[in-house]
């Protein structure tokens, strides 16, 4: 099996900088004939996504307003991983600030492309078994989250019927699930 060849970049600009995100324009010439091609990329800092589980069992979400849906969402908290931070640091810290929750022992299980047609980043998954409430929410004037505790066996039902519905929340919970049954 042969595998496709890659494009060789011949220009890349910066169109424009949305501050979470860039949007840059690409030519890029085709390994199948030579033609060169437009092609959009947005390029963002790496995010992080956390499945918090408290010792009763139950995962630690959030719901919250989202712009790009215009609709409330229920979640596991995440965001973006900051200059100069890790992204083992900043699940840490988007755990606390989003749901006040903390503590108990953060593990990688999983990372994706959001979109590997257009995003250039990676969206990194820790776990965080044995989590406990620490302090307030601390979110700025930009985000809203109420925390709802979601018992493990309600999770598949809540999934099954879009009630949890970001897909990146939807691959972090197979990472999740993936690790309970040992695969």
């Amino acid at each position: 099996m042969s595998l496709p060849r890659p494009w060789t970049v011949v220009e890349t600009r910066e169109v424009q900088d949305c501050d979470v995100f860039r949007l840059q324009e690409t030519l890029a010439r085709s390994p199948y004939g030579g033609d060169a091609h437009r092609f959009w990329r947005i390029d963002a800092a790496a995010w992080v996504n956390v499945v918090p589980v408290t010792s009763a069992g139950e995962i630690v979400m959030v719901r919250q307003w989202r712009h790009g849906s215009r609709d409330v969402t229920l979640e596991i908290p995440g965001g973006i991983v900051d200059p100069g931070e890790t992204p083992l640091s900043a699940a840490a810290r988007e755990l606390r600030e989003e749901t006040g929750y903390g503590g108990g022992e953060l593990s990688a299980i999983g990372e994706v492309n959001p979109n590997p047609a257009l995003f250039a980043n990676r969206v990194h998954t820790y776990c965080a078994r044995g989590v406990e409430r620490v302090g307030e929410i601390e979110n700025d004037d930009r985000e809203e989250t109420v925390v709802e505790l979601v018992p493990l066996a309600e999770l598949d039902r809540r999934l099954r019927s879009g009630e949890i519905r970001h897909a990146l929340v939807v691959a972090a919970l197979h990472w999740f699930r993936l690790l309970e049954r040992g695969a």
